[in-house]
């Protein structure tokens, strides 16, 4: 248990410092075009492969919960995408080859895409419509990262692969969530009305 605390910590201040990372425009642009896809009654997609796709079907329960129409790609029950929908793609380093062939094939039937990514001018990033830049060390960073993340006190043992990328896209959608509940006048009481009344 030499690092167990330790890495709890670092991981804890990393979120609470990416807070003055986050690009506001961006989170506003993205919650915007949520709302005008929610009122206009068309569908929202999620895709993320790994743990980015885990954190994406999190995103997409709380979003079911405010009312959407959403679906995670993957599932069978996934409707095919129109104009006007949208797709919420979730990579970090933005080069996960799955998540930009279907950002590519949402594009081309004129649904907006909406990259979640670490890396603006990624391969995922200059195909999507908007970006939400997510602060994270991933799997490609460059050993350049290293003094960075000296200086922030986050260790590669602590956080390995795209654990940092991952924990602040959960923290930053749940936060998201709570402005659409604002924006959308919902309650605790309304989404505990769609959560699941029978589960296994």
């Amino acid at each position: 248990m030499r690092v167990f605390k330790e890495s709890i910590l670092s991981i804890a201040s990393y979120i609470a410092n990416s807070v003055n990372m986050i690009k506001e425009y961006q989170v506003e642009d993205f919650i915007k075009t949520l709302i005008e896809v929610h009122k206009d009654g068309k569908k929202v997609l999620v895709v993320g492969a790994g743990r980015s796709g885990l954190i994406g079907r999190a995103f997409a329960m709380r979003l079911m919960h405010l009312g959407f129409n959403v679906y995670v790609l993957g599932d069978t029950i996934v409707p095919p995408l129109r104009g006007g929908d949208a797709l919420i793609a979730i990579s970090g380093s933005g080069r996960t080859r799955s998540v930009i062939t279907v950002a590519e094939a949402a594009k081309s039937v004129g649904a907006k895409v909406i990259a979640l990514t670490t890396y603006i001018n990624s391969p995922l990033a200059k195909v999507s419509d908007m970006v939400v830049e997510i602060p994270g060390r991933t799997k490609i960073s460059s050993e350049n990262d290293y003094y960075t993340r000296q200086l922030i006190g986050i260790y590669e043992p602590l956080a390995p692969l795209g654990t940092l990328f991952e924990v602040v896209a959960m923290v930053v959608l749940d936060a998201v969530v709570a402005e659409l509940m604002i924006q959308l006048g919902k309650t605790e009481e309304d989404l505990r009305k769609l959560h699941a009344n029978i589960e296994i």
